[in-house]
């Protein structure tokens, strides 16, 4: 991905690691764009921050997609990237039935809403020069947190779902990044006081500095998070797994 003179759409982008990457992003020298649900937070960040430009949108509603499709084939046709950041992360007990909502509420944010971005942006992406499908998944891909099941559950079908993207496109000149964050101060998970999470700003400072050391990566995965990311590897995922269970 190239560091500077594209135009960025970012999903999830009012708050946490959609947020900050759009600040930092557009500080680079790049176009952005943040979507999000809340027009209110949206108004707010434009106002706040001059250069940045929103777009009302609802990754769980295919319309609302279909309509932000349409509406950036023709204002922003240079669009080059699409950064997938949208997601919901909520407890959730396998044992009370209530569950079942907020579990299908995370299979059609995280992983349908991503998918469904995917599909409705991949025919401009492939038309424009230095194309990029960055999809932010997480560390709990590969360990799951048992207290989010579903949660984890949707991150390791988008790890898969952006491998077999990455392979489909490699020959339509759209480059496929995956962002594995740790556990990361934002209000996700209400972790923003967290002294065991990442604090933000290192969270961002890293990854962008892996991306530019890296610009053909294909993951860009921070120190916190290899130890989930390498855990089946280096065969501590039982002990991994069983740290997470008592978290």
């Amino acid at each position: 991905m190239k560091s500077t003179g594209n135009t960025i759409l970012i999903t999830g982008g009012t708050s946490g690691i959609g947020l900050g990457l759009a600040l930092r992003l557009r500080d680079a020298g790049n176009s952005v764009i943040v979507a999000g649900r809340r027009k209110n937070l949206l108004d707010e960040i434009t106002a706040a921050h001059p250069g940045i430009d929103a777009l009302v949108l609802d990754v769980a509603d295919p319309d609302s997609i279909a309509r932000v499709s349409e509406t950036l084939a023709v204002s922003h046709p240079d669009l080059n990237v699409l950064i997938n950041n949208a997601g919901i992360m909520l407890q959730e007990s396998l044992l009370d039935p209530a569950g079942l909502e907020i579990a299908e509420k995370h299979v059609m944010i995280n992983l349908l809403g991503t998918i469904r971005m995917t599909y409705a942006f991949l025919p401009q992406l492939v038309d424009t020069p230095d194309a990029v499908v960055m999809n932010v998944t997480s560390s709990l891909a590969f360990v799951p947190f048992p207290i989010t099941p579903t949660y984890s559950a949707t991150k390791a079908a988008l790890h898969s779902f952006t491998q077999s993207l990455r392979i489909q496109l490699a020959h339509n000149g759209v480059q496929v990044i995956e962002i594995i964050p740790p556990n990361v101060r934002t209000t996700l998970l209400g972790q923003q006081d967290d002294d065991q999470a990442m604090p933000l700003d290192e969270f961002l400072n890293e990854t962008l500095a892996l991306l530019a050391a890296q610009p053909d990566a294909t993951e860009l995965v921070v120190e916190r998070a290899r130890f989930l990311r390498n855990a089946e590897a280096n065969g501590s995922y039982e002990e991994v797994l069983a740290m997470l269970s008592n978290y």
